[in-house]
């Protein structure tokens, strides 16, 4: 009899043999041929021991600065990691800018979706860089967005104890968070991202006009993370997104550019000052303690990070107005910013969530620390937060009540 694993490893083989002798999904976009260029803004993100690495943004950088992106990878051997999605787009142009400084370049396609997040998917990674004799001087490079990028990054921190990676994120989650900051890993069907490690990239090399083929609903879900920084260290920041929400969504280059940027210091300044998530760090998993539950309990790939992060958001204000720590009409600015970005702020009918299921998920968050969970949740001002496991539980279930009660409400309506 065959074993769960070992079907689900043949499937995902047939799935790469499918879309290697076929034709590819149409993207939501083409790249233009008449793509904006602009020189590259560079952000630095400073570690300790002289391990600062930098993170380059611009439009069309794939094409107008490509020696910066091979100069950082290091030793002969290259090998690309993408998905059955974004390789057609991108895959061809990245692989020649490495041929092109001298390398040896390899590639591995995976499977596109959070569903694929996992051990058996990581091991064709592996699989890749054994059978073509990569050692210890390779280089991994993601291409794609955060899914990619944290099984990349754990595969480079893990493939003989530890090879250099670079980061090239193709999606607006990749770009503003995921790819900075080297938190990688895979998920547990116990948990999100439950099996990782910290592992720096050499650089983060952000091309803009990336972002011209990434689906609307992508888009929006990685707008997520761009208002979650405003919300919890940069009021300023947020006032911004209030007035230019609209323009992310137009795609506007100029304005995303500036999104991304400002996003980009706020993590590499938060990373600095806690590279191992041992306090601050943690403040930049608002809504995540809540969103991990509702993308778990759902079954991963039905909702987008970023979708999950903003139900969750919703929910960690909920909360802490409730608690008395914020004003009232930051809760309505929280919910108008979210609805402005065409997030969802409730879950639908359909949702299987429970009281039970979202306590019994959150009790095995990493962020439980000897059996107590830790929230972040939002106190003061604008701008302002808290890491801390001193709240009200009885807050935390009201909120938990009232988003399982607007699931029963709308279940009603529909039957």
């Amino acid at each position: 009899m065959m074993h769960f694993p070992m079907l689900r490893l043949l499937l995902l083989q047939f799935t790469l043999l499918l879309h290697a002798s076929h034709a590819y999904l149409v993207p939501h976009r083409s790249p233009t041929s008449t793509a904006l260029r602009s020189e590259p803004e560079i952000v630095s993100v400073p570690l300790a021991e002289g391990r600062n690495y930098p993170i380059y943004i611009g439009a069309d950088l794939l094409n107008s600065d490509s020696e910066t992106l091979a100069s950082h990878a290091k030793g002969n051997d290259i090998l690309i990691v993408s998905n059955t999605k974004i390789a057609p787009l991108y895959l061809a142009r990245v692989e020649s800018i490495f041929k092109s400084a001298g390398k040896n370049t390899y590639t591995c396609i995976l499977p596109d979706g959070e569903e694929y997040k996992d051990l058996p998917t990581l091991n064709l990674i592996y699989d890749e860089a054994l059978k073509n004799g990569l050692d210890r001087k390779c280089t991994f490079v993601a291409l794609g967005g955060g899914v990619i990028g944290d099984m990349v990054g754990y595969a480079a921190a893990s493939y003989q104890r530890g090879v250099d990676f670079i980061q090239v994120p193709t999606s607006v989650m990749a770009m503003v968070d995921s790819s900075v900051g080297g938190k990688t890993g895979v998920n547990h069907a116990l948990g999100k991202n439950m099996i990782g490690a910290f592992h720096q990239p050499n650089c983060v090399f952000i091309d803009t006009n990336t972002l011209e083929t990434l689906p609307d609903r992508e888009l929006k879900s990685g707008i997520s993370e761009i208002i979650k920084y405003g919300l919890i260290r940069d009021a300023p920041f947020f006032e911004w997104q209030e007035k230019n929400i609209p323009e992310l969504l137009k795609r506007n280059p100029t304005i995303f550019a500036e999104a991304i940027k400002r996003s980009c210091e706020n993590k590499a300044e938060v990373v600095a000052a806690d590279e191992k998530e041992a306090g601050v760090r943690a403040t930049l998993n608002l809504g995540h303690t809540f969103g991990h539950a509702v993308e778990n309990g759902s079954g991963y790939g039905h909702w987008l990070h970023g979708e999950a992060v903003a139900i969750g958001t919703a929910m960690a204000t909920d909360m802490s107005a409730r608690m008395g720590w914020i004003d009232e009409s930051l809760t309505a600015r929280v919910q108008s910013i979210l609805k402005l970005a065409d997030l969802p702020t409730e879950l639908p009918g359909d949702s299987p969530m429970t009281t039970e299921k979202f306590l019994s998920l959150m009790s095995v968050d990493k962020k439980v620390a000897n059996g107590v969970l830790r929230l972040i949740l939002l106190k003061g001002e604008l701008g302002n937060c808290v890491f801390t496991s001193d709240f009200d539980d009885n807050a935390m279930k009201e909120t938990i009540d009232l988003y399982v009660s607007m699931i029963k409400e709308k279940a009603a309506k529909t039957n």
